[in-house]
């Protein structure tokens, strides 16, 4: 596979290769090991990327084979206004790391990435650019990765109103932050506005609902098992007409990814859940010692 050594906005892997990361890699002796891992919709270059969130699962957890699924770097904000602080760059740093280890990389870029399509059938620093991919799992199924705003119908025929979409979108994610400062202060775990609306609003249950099925069907006429997506930042995973669909959903809202398991299960990390599970024990020992 040809290689390239720079990718739009000055991204070189000797740049981060180079660097030293904000926030340490922590040394944690038992990963957690899966075959595969999916994410998508990180949104770096947003204010919205719950990067820290991301850092801390990287840390956490090695695989064969990780999917970036779209929408990893967000090229409509950045082409508005450069926002790029330092734990954006830890990510790329860790990504990289992982490519040099030996973990197989594959990018599958979405629309707030499209630039990076033009690249498809080169690597960047290890990590393959493709405009789809095929995985195959431990028991043998085929599954469709792609990113899914392909099938966007408000992405197809209205442009200029996705990206007034994405401004009210990035309007909830500031009050999200707002509100989620606030929880942190009060010792409360992160909550998502827009994922708990998402569940109720009628409108974009449909939403949902009809992009599932559209990315589902079309998994089916290209013969496979099933399909990973992202776009909609909504996890999920369930059998659609004999088709498995899989979301692994995102890292501005939900802060999920999707695992492969050695024997071929599959499993969908809620990673905001974890860390907070993971901090509740220590709070009884935090009133104790005070």
């Amino acid at each position: 596979m040809a290689t390239i050594t720079r990718l739009p906005f000055g991204l070189d892997p000797a740049d981060f290769s180079a660097s030293t990361p904000s926030i340490p890699e922590r040394v944690i002796t038992e990963r957690r090991r899966y075959r595969a891992i999916w994410i998508s919709d990180v949104h770096l270059g947003t204010r919205g990327c719950a990067a820290e969130l991301l850092i801390d699962f990287l840390d956490h957890v090695d695989s064969d084979t990780l999917y970036l699924v779209g929408d990893i770097i967000d090229g409509w904000r950045l082409k508005k206004k450069l926002y790029w602080p330092a734990t954006h760059n830890d990510i790329v740093w860790r990504v990289l790391k992982r490519a040099n280890r030996g973990t197989r990389i594959i990018y599958v870029p979405g629309n707030h990435d499209e630039m990076f399509r033009q690249f498809s059938g080169l690597s960047f620093g290890g990590v393959e650019i493709h405009r789809t991919a095929i995985h195959e799992t431990a028991d043998g199924r085929r599954l469709l990765v792609m990113h899914g705003d392909e099938f966007d119908a408000v992405m197809l025929s209205h442009r200029w109103l996705a990206y007034l979409g994405d401004a009210a979108y990035e309007m909830m994610m500031a009050l999200n932050r707002g509100l989620n400062w606030a929880r942190a202060r009060m010792g409360l775990p992160y909550w998502s506005i827009s994922k708990y609306a998402k569940a109720k609003v009628k409108n974009a249950v449909e939403f949902i609902s009809k992009f599932e099925e559209i990315v589902a069907r079309e998994a089916g006429a290209r013969g496979v098992d099933g399909v990973v997506a992202g776009h909609i930042h909504a996890a999920d995973m369930r059998s659609i007409h004999g088709i498995e669909y899989y979301n692994d959903g995102d890292w501005v809202e939900g802060c999920t990814a999707l695992v492969e398991h050695f024997d071929g299960r599959m499993e969908i990390l809620h990673w905001a859940d974890e860390v907070a599970a993971r901090e509740r024990p220590r709070e009884p020992e935090a009133r104790a010692a005070a």
